[in-house]
């Protein structure tokens, strides 16, 4: 079993890559962290919109998708984790979990990824922030084209999830 882990904030073209290679390997685990998380700035989507950006990418193609919430306490998270998404093969391109996982007896399959600074979420959620005062979807469309598969774009145009960007950076309050 593959196991990818992520946020998925949204699920974006880096992660696309990942997934990919694991599903290319077999039977797949898409396990989406900090679930318990939404409607805020670093975490926008819930845990269950996540799944659905997820489920809108996989189409035919099949992958069990786990919820994990986060219990911020790195030591102790891959024991957390694994009961929800079990044993296996960590896919990934974040040296950091891998270290975690590896020291935690998981072989790890290590994925290269190219462009890794342009397809970070954090840089994703602020171009789709900007972007939220565009009322043309074919602009949006295009734009995003560069960051984020196809499906999720539908997603995010269908269910307002670039608006809510909008929403959630209005709610900060000024720091001049």
């Amino acid at each position: 079993m593959n196991i990818v882990l992520g946020r998925f904030q949204p699920l974006h073209n880096g992660h696309i890559t990942i997934l990919e290679h694991a599903l290319a390997r077999g039977d797949t685990t898409i396990a989406i962290g900090s679930a318990q998380l939404g409607h805020e700035e670093n975490n926008p989507w819930t845990g269950e919109e996540r799944k659905q950006m997820l489920q809108a990418w996989l189409g035919n193609r099949t992958a069990e998708i786990v919820l994990i919430d986060d219990i911020n306490d790195p030591p102790n998270w891959v024991e957390h984790a694994k009961k929800v998404h079990g044993e296996g093969v960590l896919v990934t391109s974040d040296e950091a979990t891998a270290e975690l996982y590896r020291t935690d007896g998981f072989e790890v399959d290590f994925v290269e990824l190219h462009d890794r600074e342009r397809l970070e979420g954090w840089r994703i959620r602020q171009t789709l922030t900007m972007l939220s005062t565009v009322g043309d979807d074919e602009a949006l469309r295009e734009v995003m084209a560069k960051m984020l598969p196809d499906a999720v774009i539908e997603w995010l145009i269908e269910y307002d999830g670039i608006y809510r960007l909008s929403q959630i950076a209005g709610q900060r309050p000024y720091t001049g």
